[in-house]
């Protein structure tokens, strides 16, 4: 394998600008949103009293699920030394950072009184869930930036090992909590599964994974750098074997459900039910985000980058539409107040068989703008400091090249 040589990107070609411009474009219409729910009161979105987690958390969750499996490139070559990986170890890091800063923000912003985050960041409830996962928000970011110190600072490389390491257990420890906010949730026969957690992080695997495989295809292609079909293969390979683990991990979930009395109802709901989760849950998820995609990787057609490109794009398709079906599915269906007995009316709507929900304009596009905020910190980080190598071809990251040239 070649020495590694890292550059920052031109970025001075109009498609460098049109992008900046239609990320900002993204990141204004989100900031516009925040502030037209802030200032109507959040009755102008599509939750209320039964729904009140809505489509930003669907985003915010994504995003952070995702900013963990971001860092698994890089954990991939620091913790189990697998050298291919370790050119994209800068671009993984910063990338997982934006991801999770992203996530956050749309979270923050839809709180509807975004300053009440002080109390949250001062006045710590350790017996609540939530806030073990501000502390772990926080930490990840502070380590990660060190871990990239490690990598670009010559004077700190001996702790690259370290710092690597460290980075992989919290992000674990991270995505444990974000799947357990849902796992401790006894109340909802839709949570109330400690396979929530180890669930979570498979999910952040393959959507991290694809998200990584689309920025790289995207940013070797713009700024006509060499990316080898060596390390494309191996990226799409991985991920191939990380959707297979996301659909036995639901399966294994639904299968436990179906075990237990208690949770029938909300299975017929979600497999077999008239409502719009259904239909999300198996077209969504189960067919294009989950069998499509693996399709595509392990026949004839993944040879192709954009069939590669494709099969990424479906398998976020894929884990949003678990997340909706989880997050909000979870609260379609009305909490069993008295176990054994059928409520008949109530003014809070508790006799509906299932409780409706339509995300508004403004909710997406609050979300938007966390996906803008996200990439085009990624961008411009890579605009003034080198977290891309110079080239990617066979040569640098294939360790067989050379004796399969010879030959």
């Amino acid at each position: 394998m070649s020495k590694i040589r890292y550059s920052e990107i031109d970025g001075n070609s109009k498609g460098f600008y049109l992008v900046l411009v239609i990320l900002a474009g993204m990141i204004g219409l989100g900031g516009l949103s925040a502030l037209y729910m802030e200032h109507n009161g959040h009755w102008v979105s599509g939750m209320d009293n039964q729904i009140a987690w809505g489509m930003p958390h669907v985003f915010a969750i994504l995003l952070i699920v995702a900013a963990s499996g971001a860092l698994n490139i890089a954990s991939i070559g620091t913790v189990f030394n697998k050298h291919a990986y370790k050119p994209l170890a800068r671009l993984s890091a910063i990338l997982a950072i934006a991801l999770l800063l992203g996530g956050l923000l749309v979270l923050v912003l839809d709180l509807g009184r975004p300053d009440r985050l002080i109390v949250a960041m001062t006045v710590y409830n350790l017996t609540s869930i939530f806030a073990w996962n501000i502390l772990l928000y926080v930490g990840f970011m502070g380590i990660v930036a060190v871990y990239i110190w490690t990598m670009m600072d010559r004077s700190v490389s001996r702790y690259y090992k370290f710092m690597g390491t460290f980075a992989f257990v919290w992000r674990l420890v991270l995505t444990t909590g974000t799947g357990s906010i849902f796992g401790f949730l006894v109340a909802r026969s839709a949570y109330d599964a400690a396979i929530l957690a180890p669930t979570f992080i498979i999910f952040s695997f393959s959507i991290g994974l694809a998200i990584f495989l689309l920025l790289i295809m995207a940013l070797y292609s713009g700024t006509g750098r060499e990316l080898g079909d060596a390390l494309v293969k191996r990226l799409k390979n991985l991920l191939g074997v990380f959707i297979a683990a996301s659909l036995y991990m639901v399966l294994v979930f639904h299968i436990t459900n179906l075990y237990a009395a208690e949770h029938h109802a909300f299975e017929k709901f979600i497999l077999t039910g008239d409502s719009i989760h259904t239909t999300i849950f198996w077209i969504g998820f189960v067919v294009l985000g989950g069998l499509l995609p693996l399709a595509l990787l392990y026949s004839k057609l993944g040879n192709s980058r954009i069939m590669i490109a494709i099969a990424s794009v479906l398998v976020i398709i894929g884990t949003a539409s678990y997340l909706y079906t989880t997050i909000i599915g979870g609260q379609a269906i009305p909490l069993e107040i008295f176990p054994g007995y059928e409520v008949i009316s109530s003014t809070f709507g508790d006799a509906e068989k299932y409780y409706a929900y339509t995300p508004t304009i403004a909710e997406i596009l609050l979300g938007l703008g966390g996906v803008g905020i996200a990439l085009i910190m990624v961008i411009l980080a890579c605009k003034v400091l080198r977290f891309l190598p110079n080239s990617l071809s066979d040569a640098v990251t294939d360790p067989h090249y050379k004796a399969t040239t010879a030959k």
